[in-house]
């Protein structure tokens, strides 16, 4: 793929929360041609993952929410995780999406793997807390899930917001959103990786 198009997965148990706004921040300064794709996991629920590793093979959806987000992964060259800083990692929502790349890694003929190898994930997320590094469980999520699809990660771009609408007042994140995916996308490693090469 050479046209950019990027899927923003919503993982808010509310519309227009202070993580979308910040998502919806750092897409418009995206150029025009690029395509983007934004589907609420609230709006669009998945059904409970049913892991079926040792018993049998999964089917590829063709109806409903799974068949929806499935396709849109698929076809996405950037992928951005927009969820909201839920107990220090991902919402349910978001965390019942990542299970079922687990399944969809295990239908037959779909390459669901090697079809994400080398696209790019992104992170946007709002959380109530002064200190940033209360999302490193979020970050870690992400990036480790990367760099198990062998995909690229351009990071997360991290806001403050409490009350709706907080997140348009973090004047230093709306500064970040505006470079955010312009920044560089280095090819994910898992955290252990780094932290024995810095030793």
């Amino acid at each position: 793929m050479t046209r950019r198009s990027f899927l923003f997965v919503l993982g808010s148990s509310r519309p227009d929360g202070n993580t979308e706004l910040l998502a919806r921040a750092a897409a418009e300064q995206l150029p025009s041609d690029v395509e983007q794709t934004w589907i609420s996991l609230a709006r669009h629920p998945l059904p409970d993952f049913e892991d079926l590793r040792h018993d049998s093979d999964h089917v590829r959806p063709t109806e409903g929410s799974a068949a929806l987000l499935l396709d849109a992964t698929l076809a996405a060259t950037d992928l951005v995780i927009a969820s909201p800083l839920y107990w220090y990692s991902v919402s349910a929502q978001t965390k019942r999406y990542l299970d079922h790349w687990s399944g969809w890694l295990r239908i037959p003929g779909l390459d669901f793997k090697a079809t994400l190898a080398g696209r790019t994930l992104w992170g946007v997320t709002a959380l109530a807390d002064d200190q940033p590094v209360v999302a490193d469980p979020l970050i870690g999520t992400l990036n480790n899930s990367a760099a198990y699809m062998g995909m690229s990660f351009g990071g997360v771009l991290l806001g403050n917001g409490s009350k709706p609408g907080d997140v348009l007042g973090d004047t230093e994140a709306l500064t970040r959103a505006k470079t955010f995916f312009a920044g560089e996308t280095p090819t994910a490693r898992f955290l252990y990786e780094t932290r024995c090469e810095s030793r």
